[in-house]
């Protein structure tokens, strides 16, 4: 312990001891709350002993309606219908096929019979027609675009949107494919896909069709867009204030941690040996230079140490 330190604590408790007024004068509370923890344990008590319990803080309240959780969003679902639960078509046996030139060209008469059958309005048989051209030519993109196109006619939008998926992924660059998957995800609800695969289609092909739809979809799906930025950025700012609660607790805890472990030593008096230290060097500040060398003796004296905003040198 650096001898200065423990020269200046003897000055102290001798100008104490020729003027005892100082010790109530404000700045010296923390010296009175320890005298008195010291007086408590020499009438049986412990210095340590916790402090009465300071009323509970109370209980917080309910959640705002901007810090709950995620709220519905007000969109206008007009014409969103019930999803289709048809089993899915097999295309396995399809991929490995070898198309001849005349099963091309079988593939395209059925095309024109199911585009003639889907301008009179028999959906179905221009269904069966457009099926038996993919049968027949599994890997022209227009085919299964064609067919998607009459299932959202036949209000199926997850069949045409399987369809659509193996028409981009033989032709990424066909607009049709991405102009009925938008339809049939504007039939679904899907706003952002529909917006998405829409603008993708216009890009490719312009169509009014799809612009006039896009237009439709747009606001739908922005309004989406901000309402999940809006509970993001709510979310982060409820993460960013549940750290910093982390770190004040964790620091406070630290700061009690390091509290019980400082106030201990002053339940070491139970020791005799400490004790009759402490009357000794109470009586004669002198007297402590007695007790460098004695590692129980000295904790104490470094724990007054510390009291004045200084640690003490080893």
């Amino acid at each position: 312990m650096d001898p200065r330190k423990v020269s200046e604590l003897k000055s102290f408790v001798q100008m104490c001891q020729s003027n005892p007024g100082i010790l109530h004068l404000p700045e010296m509370s923390f010296f009175r709350t320890w005298m008195q923890r010291c007086t408590r344990f020499c009438f049986g008590g412990c210095p340590c002993d916790a402090p009465p319990a300071a009323a509970a803080a109370p209980e917080p309240g309910p959640l705002t309606e901007s810090e709950s959780e995620e709220s519905e969003i007000e969109i206008d679902n007009d014409g969103v219908i019930e999803p289709d639960t048809d089993v899915p078509e097999d295309m396995e046996d399809l991929e490995d096929i070898e198309v001849t030139d005349e099963m091309m060209d079988q593939a395209n008469e059925k095309k024109m019979e199911a585009i003639t059958a889907l301008g009179e309005g028999d959906l179905q048989k221009a269904l069966n027609l457009f099926t038996e051209a993919i049968q027949l030519n599994p890997c022209l993109a227009i085919l299964y675009a064609k067919r998607a196109s009459v299932y959202i006619k036949m209000e199926k939008p997850n069949a045409a949107i399987r369809d659509c998926d193996r028409a981009i992924k033989i032709n990424p660059d066909s607009a049709q494919p991405y102009k009925w998957r938008g339809k049939a995800h504007r039939l679904l609800g899907h706003w952002e896909e529909a917006a998405k695969d829409l603008a993708t289609a216009c890009k490719l092909d312009y169509d009014e069709d799809a612009s006039a739809l896009l237009k439709e979809v747009q606001p739908k799906a922005h309004k989406i867009k901000e309402h999940r930025r809006k509970y993001e950025r709510k979310r982060e700012e409820k993460e960013i204030r549940e750290k910093k609660e982390r770190i004040k607790k964790a620091r406070e805890e630290q700061a009690k941690a390091q509290r019980v472990s400082s106030e201990h030593i002053l339940c070491e008096p139970q020791d005799p040996e400490i004790m009759a230290a402490f009357q000794d060097v109470s009586t004669n500040p002198a007297n402590i230079a007695k007790y460098q060398n004695n590692p129980k003796i000295m904790a104490l004296v470094t724990k007054l140490s510390a009291k004045f905003g200084a640690s003490p040198q080893p």
